[in-house]
């Protein structure tokens, strides 16, 4: 039974921070990681949480319009810490010239790491583990 209301309690926070990255809210989207996270790209070095909020804050600006979701593919709950894989597709439209856009649509695999903190699941950790772009 708890772990049902992880889950509900995880799937209402992913709710929300889709609906925060659709409306190019950084502050409402960040606001569930953790202090201390740890953020690792595709492919590239793992960053905190400050370099994570930069890079997101120059993505989210060159965006016209950003359609997200995502579907979990497994989970595990192990000393404390949820840790769940989960399958992204975003599409983005970017400005592109004076009145034309370019589309571009993102497919990830992220590894979510969260953890309840004074009564709140926050992200720990997330790794970006594939990433195609077309």
């Amino acid at each position: 039974m708890e772990t049902d209301l992880i889950i509900s309690a995880i799937n209402d926070i992913h709710k929300r921070a889709d609906q925060a990255i659709e409306n190019k809210d950084l502050t409402a989207y960040t606001t569930i990681f953790d202090d201390h996270l740890s953020f690792t790209p595709f492919g590239k070095s793992t960053i905190n949480k400050r370099d994570f909020t930069i890079d997101l804050k120059k993505y989210l600006g060159g965006a016209k319009t950003i359609e997200t979701s995502h579907y979990r593919i497994k989970f595990s709950i192990e000393n404390d810490i949820f840790t769940e894989k989960i399958a992204r597709k975003s599409v983005i439209l970017k400005p592109n010239l004076l009145i034309f856009s370019k589309k571009q649509t993102v497919q990830t695999e992220e590894i979510y790491h969260w953890k309840n903190i004074k009564g709140e699941w926050k992200v720990i950790a997330l790794e970006i583990v594939l990433e195609e772009k077309y």
